[in-house]
C-alpha cells in the first residue's frame, strides 16, 4: 500500500509538472506578442511627439532596453550566480510584470475606443497628431499612477479590526486580544524593513496571542536578505501567550518561472522541505503547529494545520478537523491556524470556534479583488458558519508582482470576546 501510495503521489507531481510545462510553453508565445504589441505603440507615439526618436538607432536602443527588462522573468530565473545580479534581475521582473499588466490593460481599453471612433462613430479626429500624442501621455500618466500607488499600498501595513463573540466561557479570562498575519513572502519583494514595519503595528496594538497563517517565505530561502536580522525583528514582537504559526503553500524552496513551478531533477523533492525555514521559526521566538494542538493557560487552545497544497508536494499527510479535534476539550476555546481557507463547514462541525486564514491576498491587484471572490467561499474578511468564526487576512505582503491595486497590506485585530463575561 505504501509503494502505491508514493507511486500515486510521484504521477501526480509528474502531472501537475507536465501540466505547468506545456502551459508556459504554449503562454510564452503570447507573452512574446504581447510585448511586440507594446513597442508597436511605444514606437508610434514617440515617433509621432518628435522626428528624432523615428531614428533606427533610437528604436534599437529602446527595443534593447525593453527586451532586456521583459526578459527578467526568464533571466532571473536561469540566472543563479552571481546572487547580487540574480537578486536585481527577480527584483526587477516582480516590478515588471505589474506595470505591464496594466501597460497592457490601459493599451486594450484605449485600443477598443479607438477602433469603435474610427469604425463605428466615423470620427475623422481620431487620426490626428495632437490627439495621439495627448491619449499617449495620459496613458502614461494612467499607468505610472496606477504602479506608483500599487507600490505604495504593497509596501504600507494597514490593521483590520474584527470583534466576535465565542458562545464558551473561560473562568480567568472575559476576553483576548489576537493579531492574525499572514502571507509575509520574505524575499525579494520584502525584508528587514517591512519586517520592522509589520512588528510596530503589531506591538502597538498589545496582542494577547499572535498568528501567522502561513507563507511565512516566498519559495526561496536563499532570496531572504539578512535572515538573521529578520529574525531578530522579529524576536521583538511582544505578545502575552505568545506567536503561533503554520506553513503554507510558499513555504518550502521551490524553482519558480512567473508563476509556474519546476523541478529539474527528481532528488530536488527532496531539498522543497528546507530545514532552514523552520531554523529561522524558532530563532524567530515563533512556534511551529503542524497538525498540532497547543492548550495555552488552560483556558483555550490554538491548533495549526498543515497546508493543503504544501502536503502534495513533499509527500506527507495532514488530519482532517475531525481528528485534530478529537481530543479537545470542547468547552474550551478552539483557535485553527489553517493557511488556505477550505473544509469551512467541516471545521466548524469539528467544534472549532475560530479559524485564521490567509493565502488568498484578496486578489492582491485589480481585476483579481473581484475574480477571487468566485474562488473561495470567504475570499477576505468574516464570515460565519454556525457557531464558527472564519476570518481571511488580505496578507501583509505580495506574490509575484511587487503591488497592490485595489487592495491593502494588513494585519488583522480581533477582539475575542468569551460568552461569560
Amino acid at each position: 500500500q505504501m509503494c502505491i501510495r508514493a507511486s500515486t503521489i510521484m504521477y501526480k507531481a509528474i502531472q501537475v509538472e507536465r501540466r505547468d510545462l506545456m502551459l508556459a510553453i504554449f503562454l510564452a508565445p503570447i507573452y512574446i506578442l504581447l510585448n511586440i504589441y507594446v513597442l508597436r505603440w511605444g514606437y508610434l507615439w514617440i515617433g509621432n511627439c518628435h522626428h528624432l526618436f523615428q531614428s533606427r538607432i533610437f528604436r534599437i536602443i529602446l527595443t534593447v532596453i525593453y527586451t532586456l527588462i521583459a526578459l527578467t522573468p526568464l533571466t532571473g530565473f536561469l540566472i543563479r550566480k552571481p546572487a547580487f545580479l540574480h537578486r536585481i534581475l527577480k527584483i526587477t521582473s516582480n516590478y515588471f510584470l505589474g506595470i505591464f499588466m496594466y501597460i497592457l490593460m490601459v493599451l486594450f481599453s484605449i485600443d477598443i475606443v479607438r477602433l469603435i471612433l474610427k469604425y463605428a462613430v466615423h470620427a475623422s479626429w481620431i487620426q490626428s497628431r495632437i490627439v495621439f500624442a495627448a491619449v499617449g501621455a495620459c496613458c502614461i500618466c494612467i499607468v505610472i499612477i496606477i504602479s506608483f500607488s500599487g507600490i505604495y499600498h504593497a509596501k504600507h501595513i494597514k490593521v483590520t479590526p474584527y470583534k466576535i463573540t465565542v458562545d464558551k466561557s473561560s473562568p480567568d479570562m472575559d476576553s483576548l486580544k489576537i493579531v492574525l498575519l499572514a502571507d509575509t513572502h520574505f524575499g525579494y519583494n520584502s525584508g528587514a524593513v517591512h519586517a520592522q514595519e509589520i512588528v510596530d503595528k503589531i506591538n502597538e496594538q498589545n496582542p494577547d496571542l499572535v498568528c501567522i497563517a502561513g507563507d511565512i517565505f516566498d519559495n526561496e530561502y536563499d532570496a531572504v536578505r539578512e535572515p538573521e536580522k529578520i529574525s531578530e525583528i522579529l524576536r521583538t514582537i511582544r505578545s502575552k501567550y505568545g506567536v503561533y504559526a503554520c506553513w503554507g503553500n510558499h513555504d518550502l524552496n521551490e524553482p519558480i518561472l512567473a508563476g509556474f513551478t519546476f523541478k529539474h531533477k527528481k532528488e530536488d523533492s527532496k531539498q522543497l522541505k528546507d530545514p532552514r525555514m523552520k531554523r529561522f521559526l524558532q530563532n524567530s521566538n515563533i512556534q511551529l503547529l503542524e497538525d498540532e494542538a497547543v492548550l495555552i493557560d488552560n483556558s483555550f487552545y490554538v491548533v495549526g494545520r498543515k497546508d493543503a497544497s504544501l502536503i502534495e508536494k513533499i509527500e506527507e499527510k495532514r488530519k482532517n478537523p475531525a481528528q485534530l479535534t478529537q481530543k479537545l476539550d470542547k468547552d474550551k476555546t478552539i483557535i485553527v491556524i489553517d493557511h488556505q481557507p477550505k473544509e469551512l463547514q467541516d471545521i466548524a462541525d469539528a467544534g472549532v470556534d475560530l479559524d485564521l486564514c490567509g493565502h488568498t491576498h484578496d486578489g492582491q491587484t485589480f481585476p483579481g479583488n473581484f475574480t477571487v471572490k468566485f474562488l473561495w467561499e470567504n475570499p477576505c474578511g468574516y464570515l460565519q458558519k454556525g457557531s464558527m468564526h472564519n476570518i481571511v487576512t488580505s496578507g501583509s505582503g505580495v506574490w509575484g508582482p511587487a503591488m497592490r491595486v485595489g487592495t491593502d497590506s494588513e494585519i488583522c485585530t480581533i477582539n475575542l470576546t468569551f460568552s461569560n463575561s
